[in-house]
């Protein structure tokens, strides 16, 4: 009787755990619980403002940065043996006392130097307002520095070349003596400018280098102007040499004979993309202190020079250049094709330059 007692014990607890085994059963193999679709776009929603958030942080931060950068900057140039104190803070960045390797400014070691570039495109007047800045006393601009492929091979290339230019160690036929104020070159935008220009924009910006932009307004006087130069530069016209550049009336009549026959199918394309070219130039370096000029403005109002001797502040003056205008008739006289030209340009958003000027 004790022995069948025991059985049934054991027995109870077996039933129970049968019981419990087959309850454990059904929990495990309830469904996992799901979460609703709009709870998920809550908490992702709630991660990307977050994100936000520390994006923001970080971006003033970095303006904070910029600001002490730019603080300690002017601090340092005060503390400098030829600062002028009535100078204000705002010049301060861009003006410099650079200490050239290959001779000794002497008594103009604290004559502040100014740091500029003239961004321009070929055949669009750089040259002749080049002239007119260098027929300042103060003023050296250097050429077209960078029409060298290996001094534009590579960002390290151009600005080490930028260095020596800013550092008054450049020699060139438009080096001044010691007491130079300005101090800069001619860049055009197929130059290696536009290809690294985040870090010719920063470049800028960290020595304290102007812009002087001058663009051309109707593109298609600049189109015949080129084929015009490409025309001379194969035939050498004036006595078997080619000239960018002509310094008299004769010369200037000799080269407007050429009339360039304009090809349709390609006019339309070179047009943007110079268009296209001029544009993304601004947007680029617009963050940099600049001026924009028009060519065909200086033609006809000079004293807007005067404005870019304020710009450089430097004294202003009269100023002249020895540059000859080749093309000076209409544009219907300087192009062979012109009836054709002028009927495919109408109607088109160029149609404008046929009156020779771009508005």
């Amino acid at each position: 009787m004790e022995e069948a007692g025991r059985e049934r014990d054991r027995a109870v607890p077996a039933e129970d755990l049968g019981v419990a085994t087959k309850d454990t059963a059904v929990v495990n193999t309830k469904p996992a619980k799901r979460y609703p679709l709009a709870l998920w776009i809550a908490i992702l929603g709630l991660i990307m403002l977050v994100g936000v958030y520390i994006f923001s942080l970080s971006l003033k931060q970095n303006g904070m940065l910029f600001g002490l950068m730019q603080t300690n900057l002017i601090e340092k140039e005060r503390e400098k043996p030829c600062h002028d104190p009535s100078i204000p803070d705002t010049e301060i960045p861009y003006l410099h006392y650079p200490m050239p390797n290959t001779y000794d400014r002497k008594e103009c070691a604290c004559t502040g130097v100014r740091f500029f570039a003239i961004l321009s495109m070929q055949r669009s007047g750089s040259g002749w307002v080049e002239t007119l800045l260098n027929s300042h006393p103060n003023i050296s601009s250097n050429g077209e520095i960078f029409s060298v492929k290996e001094r534009r091979s590579n960002i390290t290339a151009i600005t080490k070349t930028l260095d020596k230019l800013y550092n008054l160690d450049w020699y060139s036929s438009a080096a001044k003596n010691e007491c130079t104020a300005a101090v800069g070159l001619k860049w055009m935008l197929n130059q290696g400018l536009m290809k690294h220009h985040q870090e010719i924009v920063e470049y800028f910006n960290r020595r304290g280098v102007s812009a002087i932009f001058l663009l051309r307004r109707n593109l298609l006087r600049r189109y015949v102007s080129i084929l015009a130069n490409a025309h001379d530069s194969a035939m050498k016209q004036l006595n078997g040499t080619h000239k960018a550049h002509v310094h008299s009336k004769h010369e200037a009549e000799i080269l407007a004979q050429y009339k360039p026959i304009i090809d349709k199918k390609t006019l339309i394309t070179e047009l943007k993309r110079s268009d296209k070219l001029a544009s993304s130039a601004l947007v680029n370096f617009k963050n940099t202190r600049h001026v924009v000029l028009y060519y065909e403005d200086v033609v006809s109002n000079r004293t807007m020079l005067m404005d870019v001797l304020d710009f450089l502040r430097v004294p202003k003056r009269k100023l002249s250049s020895r540059h000859v205008k080749i093309h000076t008739k209409r544009l219907c006289d300087h192009i062979d094709n012109w009836a054709d030209v002028n009927n495919f340009l109408k109607g088109t958003r160029f149609e404008s330059f046929l009156n020779g000027s771009r508005r």
